[in-house]
This record gives C-alpha cells, sequence and structure tokens, in this order.
C-alpha cells in the first residue's frame, strides 16, 4: 500500500499503468512492486516491449493479406475504362497523411514534455548532489581543522604552561571537549557514497535522455517528409520516388512499433515507482544510510526528530566551552607566559572557523532543502515525464496505423501505374490511327498541301464537287487513310474533330463521303497543279 502524501500525490495515470497486468514469460502474474533488480520483474517490463513486436507483427500480416487479394483481384481493364479511378487511393493517402500530421503533433509536444520531466529531473539530481557534496567538504574540513589545528598548539602550550597545574588542567579538558568535536562529526552518516550515486545517475540520464530526444525529433522529421514525399510522389507518377517512400515508410514503421514497446515498458516501470518511491529509495539508500536519516529527509515532517540534532549540539556546546577556556586564559595567563599568546590567538581563530562550518553545516543539514529536491525530482518523471511517454506512445500508436494504410496505398498507386505503362504497351505501332505510326508514315513530298478547310473555303461548298475523269486501270489507288492523311496535312489534330457535314469522328467513312472528299475537278486540279495527286 503506497503511502499517503500532503505535498506529494501520484498523478491517476500513474495508477492506471501501475495497475496494468505484470506477466512473466510464461504468463503468470508478477508483483508490481517496482524492483528492476528482480528477473521476474524485468521480465514483465520486457513482455510489455513485446508490444512493439506484436504491432509490428500484425501490420507485416495487414500488409500480406492486402497484397495477396492485391495479386489476386487484378484483372485487365475493360475496354470502356481507359482510365482506372484512383479516387479511393488519393483519399486514402490524404486521410493517412493528415493523421500522420496529427500524430507528429502529438510525438513533438510528448517528446517536449518528457525532455522537461527529465530536465527537472537531472537539475534537482544536481542541486542534491552540490548539497551532499557541502556536507561532505564542511565535515571533513571541520575534522581536519580541529584535528590538525588545536592539537599543534595545545602541544606547545603544555611547555609553556609546564610550571602551572591549573593552566595544564584547562588544556586537558579542552582536549576533551576536541575529542568530543571530532566523535561527534566522525559520527555523521557517510554521505559521500549519496553523494557519488546522484552524480552518477544524473550524468548518466541526461546522456540518455540527449539521444532519446535527437532520436524522436528526427524520427518526427522524416514522417513529415514521407508524407510531403508520398503528395509529390503521386502527383509526379514518379517510380523512383515511390520506391524511395516505400523504403522510408517501411523503416518507420519498424522505428514507430519498437518506440511503441519502449515506451509503453518505460511508462509502466516509471509508473510503479512513482507510486511508491519512498519504499524503493529506503531500500538503495541502507546501505550507507540509515532508515531514521532516509525518513527524514524524504517526508520532512515537523513530528520526525532530526537524526543530527544531538551530534551537532554537542558539538556547539563543546566549540563554545573551548571559547571561554581561550578567553580566560588570554586574560589570565597572557601577562605572565607572554609566548603563549600566539597558539592561544591560533586556537581561537581555529575554533571560530569550526563553529562558522557547523552552523553552516546545520543548515545543509535541515531537511528542506534535500525535501525540495527530492519532491522537484518526483513532479519532474511523475508528471511531466510520464505524461510525455503516453503521448509518445500514442503518437507511435498512430503512425504505426497509418504508415501501413500509406504503404497499402503506395502499392495501390504502383500497380495503377503499371496498368496503365501495360495498357501503352498494348498499341499496335502499325495501326493507321496510331499517331506515332501516322508520323512515321508522314510523306514529305506533301507538306506543300493546302488543307482541306481552305480548299472549301474558297472553292465553295463541298456540294459543288463533281467526281473526276476515270484514272487508268493499272495505277493502284491510295491507302485510304493515306488520302486521308493527305487532306488534312498530316497533321493528327485533326483526327478527332468531325468531318465538315457528318457529326461522327473517324474512323468512320461511308463510300459517299469517300467519293466526295477524294474527288477534284479538272478546275480543281489546275487551281491546285499535281499537289493532291498520288
Amino acid at each position: 500500500m503506497a503511502t499517503v502524501r500532503l505535498d506529494y500525490v501520484a498523478p491517476w495515470w500513474t495508477y492506471w499503468l501501475h495497475n496494468f497486468p505484470h506477466l512473466n514469460y510464461v504468463f503468470e502474474p508478477v508483483d508490481n512492486t517496482f524492483k528492476p533488480e528482480e528477473a521476474s520483474y524485468q521480465q514483465s517490463l520486457m513482455l510489455l516491449a513485446g508490444a512493439g513486436a506484436v504491432g509490428l507483427s500484425l501490420s507485416l500480416l495487414v500488409l500480406a493479406v492486402y497484397l495477396t487479394l492485391l495479386c489476386c483481384w487484378r484483372r485487365d481493364i475493360d475496354e470502356d475504362t481507359k482510365r482506372p479511378n484512383n479516387c479511393c487511393v488519393t483519399w486514402c493517402a490524404i486521410i493517412t497523411g493528415l493523421i500522420i500530421c496529427s500524430a507528429v503533433g502529438v510525438g513533438f509536444y510528448g517528446n517536449s514534455e518528457t525532455n522537461d520531466g527529465v530536465y527537472q529531473l537531472t537539475y534537482s539530481l544536481y542541486n542534491a548532489n552540490h548539497t551532499l557534496g557541502g556536507i561532505n567538504n564542511l565535515v571533513g574540513g571541520s575534522v581536519g581543522n580541529v584535528e590538525s589545528g588545536l592539537k599543534q598548539h595545545l602541544e606547545r602550550l603544555d611547555e609553556i604552561f609546564a610550571t602551572r597545574s591549573d593552566y595544564l588542567q584547562s588544556l586537558r579538558f579542552m582536549r576533551l571537549m576536541i575529542n568530543n568535536v571530532i566523535r561527534e562529526l566522525t559520527a555523521l552518516p557517510d554521505i559521500n557514497k549519496a553523494n557519488v550515486d546522484l552524480s552518477a545517475i544524473a550524468d548518466q540520464t541526461a546522456f540518455i535522455e540527449y539521444y532519446r530526444w535527437l532520436a524522436f525529433l528526427l524520427l518526427l522529421i522524416m514522417d513529415l517528409v514521407i508524407c510531403l514525399a508520398m503528395c509529390l510522389g503521386m502527383a509526379k507518377q514518379s517510380r523512383w520516388l515511390l520506391i524511395m517512400i516505400m523504403v522510408f515508410v517501411a523503416l518507420s514503421l519498424i522505428l514507430s512499433w519498437a518506440s511503441f514497446g519502449v515506451g509503453a515498458a518505460t511508462a509502466v516501470g516509471t509508473s510503479d515507482f512513482c507510486v511508491s518511491p519512498d519504499k524503493f529509495i529506503v531500500n538503495q539508500t541502507n546501505n550507507f544510510i540509515s532508515a531514521d536519516v532516509a525518513h527524514y529527509y524524504l517526508f520532512c515532517s515537523p513530528n520526525l526528530p532530526n537524526p543530527f540534532q544531538q551530534s551537532i549540539t554537542i558539538c556547539q556546546r563543546s566549540l563554545t566551552t573551548m571559547q571561554i577556556q581561550i578567553q580566560g586564559l588570554l586574560q589570565f595567563s597572557v601577562p605572565f607566559f607572554p609566548t603563549a599568546e600566539r597558539d592561544l590567538l591560533g586556537i581561537q581563530k581555529v575554533l571560530n572557523t569550526t563553529e562558522f562550518s557547523v552552523h553552516q553545516l546545520t543548515a545543509l543539514l535541515d531537511c528542506r532543502g534535500l525535501h525540495k529536491d527530492y519532491l522537484d525530482a518526483l513532479m519532474g518523471v511523475c508528471y511531466d515525464g510520464v505524461e510525455g511517454l503516453l503521448y509518445l506512445s500514442l503518437f507511435s500508436l498512430l503512425a504505426g496505423c497509418a504508415l501501413s494504410a500509406m504503404l497499402c496505398a503506395v502499392f495501390k498507386v504502383w500497380t495503377l501505374m503499371a496498368s496503365r505503362d501495360k495498357e501503352y504497351d498494348d498499341i499496335d505501332e502499325e495501326d493507321p490511327f496510331n499517331p506515332q505510326a501516322r508520323r512515321m508514315s508522314y510523306n514529305p513530298r506533301g507538306s506543300n498541301i493546302h488543307s482541306f478547310c481552305s480548299y472549301t473555303s474558297s472553292l465553295g461548298s463541298q456540294a459543288t464537287l463533281h467526281p473526276p475523269p476515270q484514272a487508268a486501270s493499272n495505277v493502284t489507288p491510295a491507302p485510304e487513310y493515306m488520302n486521308q492523311n493527305m487532306l488534312f496535312g498530316g497533321s493528327p489534330r485533326y483526327e478527332n474533330v468531325p468531318l465538315i457535314g457528318r457529326g461522327s469522328p473517324p474512323p468512320s467513312y461511308s463510300p459517299s463521303m469517300r467519293t466526295t472528299y477524294l474527288s477534284m475537278t479538272e478546275a480543281q486540279i489546275r487551281h491546285f497543279g499535281t499537289d493532291f495527286q498520288v
């Protein structure tokens, strides 16, 4: 059962993630208490991370089924449908692009929130590390000054006051006070180990967070570039661009599902810690800090006694007593032993420095400073950090599903392009109505032929034309499409223009039309010369 805190309350999403089923490799329930050193708990988190592999497998299965159905249902395009309807593919690409853009927005927010939470954690750890380092320096400096400085002065005073037993009794009493100060300062918990651990944790956390933030930023930018390239590839109908899109979509799909699994496992593990952080920290620090000291800093309650109060009080009283003794010796012994003044003033200076250090140590050992850093770290991890991980998991889930649909749309576009190319390849090059064939059969000798439209406009309507005289029987008439090509100046643009006086387009030629439009009188021949003769 988690301890109820007035200054820290775990958010509801951490409880929701904490209650998520924890299972080992054989799908047996595992205690959801945060114990990262236990193998069963590690297995439960790794099984949660396997959700990304499950999502990737489902995406690949959907793609395989879609490609199978696409190959099975593919059939030749009907003669009446010259261009397939790709509206469904276009709308699918648009919808998936919008989903990916929305997911990228969610990802940017989640990445920023996670980074803010981790930054607050590392900032609090560095502050706590600075406080613990100051405590260690003050304790070490005070003990060193008392041991080295005071003892040297006391040894010289023993020689000076050798003839005065009352002064020697004062010096022995001062030695007793010095031993009390050294004993109480040494009895303080050795928090140098905690100082080293916090520094290492902060450095490692900042290093990992930087590359995590950078990796997600690159993934978000890559998804945006994929959306833009998808629009450009569909507009340009470029094969190499579609190939690049498929490669990057597949890569982004794998990274999205991998980030989903890692983010889900990290969010659940962090939530297990956030629900009951005090118990875990007490267990981790019991090797070098007692339980009462850990509770003093973790809860910082007025009802909890200060575990350092007795030691600090003894040190302050001992230093005050030594100050009184030094003042008395300076007042009564210096007139008789003037050489003792230098050592007595040196002892007084060391006592003043030590007393100042003890006052600083009292302020640093107070629970309010370290407890504030502890709460700031919890707020950063359990509020911003876990919330950001949830948004990043949502981004990965949306991106994974949308990228799978986009990959299906790209495959569909690829098949449509292949069908179009096949349709163009099936055109017969010898077809007289193929524009390419007409261009190849174009006769340069007829480049000066007048167009049929100018001919009819200059000589009147087509009704005034009369059939020409019979030609020699041994002259083979020109092919019908060549005559039509010559009459229209060899320009393929007239192929879809309706014939004059008739509403049907070529090649619907009737015998009467052929006779009418291929007939010329002698006057017409004299007018145009031999341009229309074949």
